[in-house]
């Protein structure tokens, strides 16, 4: 079976802008426009709170598969920054696996969706322990083979390094599938700032003093921050927030805590593959281009697509469900859903 690749994706005009993917992935148009079966994964699914290790406590939601007599495995779904388990390309995507035989599992991350009070402490985006232990207690309760995790923009940085600590762990990881991650937090957070127009910082800004605010609503006897951090801007407010609430010394080693950009992933040894568009005004694709890989990790530059867009027509339905469907598919199968 041949695998659908990047370059096959080549959407019609008005959806060539990387901008306009970009600005469709989320918007209130799509979830109004997308037809009732990317919306599937919702009915019967059973609301969960995972083990995060150490006290903590993530939520996510799971539905089994009734399409065919056995499950093909297990598909666990990472929203990205300030998404949600029932953010439209988490639901398209999951709905999509599940039509094709899938056990979906979404997860929340910390300080996501309505898991606000669920943990004293602030999410931050080096919070990969708890994550990791969570994975390993999906396997542990939904134990379909393979299992196999695809996440988008921060959540695709989650599944990635994730993926390289599994193999550690002895968790059942089969393959990671990241859209659109960020690699270097350096580089593709602040890109927002310094050359990305300015309705993405104030988009990404508008939602994370929301979650800042439900956080301190949930927990009103601790001081998160001052209303005066409130009002910086991106990078200002996330160097207040590292220097008052983790162990890091400085912006610049939490930004690297978390990047995979160089050669950090050739400690990878499950299967990967990493799709991202040359038209991402959110992270650039110079990122993409510098990074040594191993021949297990496969590395897929589209022409189009914006930042986790892929949007094909006036349905609003994302290339990427075909994209990831087909490799999940083809590991279920017994090949390879490397390219």
């Amino acid at each position: 079976m041949t695998l659908p690749r990047g370059k096959d994706f080549r959407p019609p005009w008005p959806l060539r802008s990387g901008h306009v993917q970009t600005m469709l992935s989320s918007s209130g148009v799509r979830r109004l426009l997308l037809p009732r079966a990317a919306k599937t994964v919702l009915q019967g699914a059973e609301p969960v709170v995972l083990d995060g290790g150490g006290g903590v406590r993530l939520s996510g939601a799971y539905t089994a598969q009734k399409t065919r007599p056995q499950s093909r495995g297990l598909a666990v779904l990472f929203h990205g920054w300030e998404g949600s388990v029932d953010s439209t390309y988490v639901l398209q995507t999951g709905s999509r696996l599940l039509a094709d035989g899938w056990d979906i599992f979404r997860l929340n991350f910390r300080d996501h969706g309505d898991s606000h009070g669920l943990n004293e402490a602030l999410f931050h985006s080096c919070r990969l322990d708890e994550v990791v232990h969570a994975l390993g207690e999906i396997a542990t309760r939904w134990g379909a083979r393979p299992m196999a995790v695809a996440g988008f923009s921060l959540g695709g940085n989650f599944a990635l390094r994730a993926a390289m600590q599994t193999s550690r762990v002895g968790i059942p990881l089969s393959y990671a599938l990241a859209v659109c991650p960020i690699i270097d937090p350096a580089v593709g957070l602040f890109s927002l700032e310094e050359t990305a127009p300015w309705f993405y910082q104030a988009y990404f800004m508008r939602k994370w003093r929301h979650s800042l605010l439900l956080k301190q609503k949930a927990f009103p006897q601790h001081q998160y921050f001052e209303m005066s951090e409130l009002k910086k801007h991106l990078r200002g407010l996330t160097e207040a927030l590292v220097l008052r609430h983790t162990d890091f010394k400085s912006l610049q080693q939490y930004l690297d805590g978390y990047s995979v950009a160089g050669d950090a992933m050739l400690a990878m040894q499950v299967p990967a593959t990493i799709l991202t568009a040359k038209d991402d005004p959110v992270i650039p694709v110079d990122s993409f281009e510098q990074l040594r890989l191993p021949p297990n990790v496969e590395l897929d530059i589209a022409d189009f697509g914006g930042h986790c867009g892929f949007i094909r027509g006036g349905d609003m339905v994302s290339y990427t469900d075909d994209y990831i469907a087909a490799r999940f598919n083809a590991l279920a199968d017994g090949t390879s859903p490397i390219g």
